[in-house]
């Protein structure tokens, strides 16, 4: 049984006015130290226009990466074409393809000609469930089953359709977009910062971060960190 896809407001523990999710972040938003901007886009909705309709995410987690000072960043080596976006302008989307099999999403941050950061690792479903599911191929049969739409970065990238040919160096300040961040208010709680991984370089900076007690966190460590059971 697929989740029925709401109306007007969004199901869940997490709800919020769908209106909210039109504008984007402002570019000014991402022109900060990715650790900054790393805390803040925590609770900010991930948000995917298709044909006059939305997915939507909240986002739970992610990781900063701060270029030249970073051996684990893809700039740490300097500009190349395949890292190009990560030297900026700030709020613009970095995709690649990792391990044969999936996409990742990250976000530029600081200014133009100085590469920074950000890996977008889960979300919380809010709008838009079924074709996630359809997207990834999955079957949603109780709430629980929803970890799997968005839960872990290539999961994430597959339930909004993101890829490095339809998405890498797209705007994601543009009201134009069809892939952006967007601010509706919600308040977070506690913040964790834990250490990045699946990295063998810098593996023990607490450059994780994620809100604490959410249940879409990924990786059965990191939930438990978050006090989930």
């Amino acid at each position: 049984m697929d989740v029925a896809e709401p109306r007007t407001k969004i199901t869940g523990r997490l709800t919020t006015d769908i209106n909210q999710l039109r504008i984007p972040l402002a570019r000014a938003f991402y022109d900060r130290d990715p650790r900054r901007v790393s805390r803040e886009l925590l609770g900010k909705v991930l948000v995917r226009r298709e044909r006059g309709r939305l997915l939507a995410a909240r986002i739970v987690e992610v990781e900063a990466y701060l270029g030249k000072d970073d051996p684990a960043a893809h700039s740490f080596a300097g500009r190349t074409l395949r890292n190009a976006v990560l030297f900026g302008p700030p709020g613009y989307a970095y995709v690649y393809f990792i391990y044969g099999n999936h996409y990742c999403l990250n976000v530029s941050c600081l200014p133009e000609g100085v590469a920074g950061g950000i890996l977008f690792r889960a979300a919380e479903p809010l709008v838009g469930m079924e074709r996630m599911a359809r997207s990834r191929n999955v079957s949603i049969n109780s709430t629980r089953d929803l970890r799997k739409l968005t839960s872990g970065p290539g999961r994430l990238a597959e339930a909004f359709c993101i890829t490095r040919e339809r998405d890498n160096g797209k705007d994601l300040t543009s009201a134009r977009s069809d892939l952006f961040i967007a601010n509706d208010g919600y308040r977070v709680g506690r913040i964790l910062a834990t250490p990045r991984i699946g990295i063998t370089k810098a593996a023990g900076l607490p450059l994780r971060y994620l809100i604490a007690g959410n249940e879409f966190v990924s990786g059965p460590k990191i939930r438990n960190l978050a006090g989930i059971s």
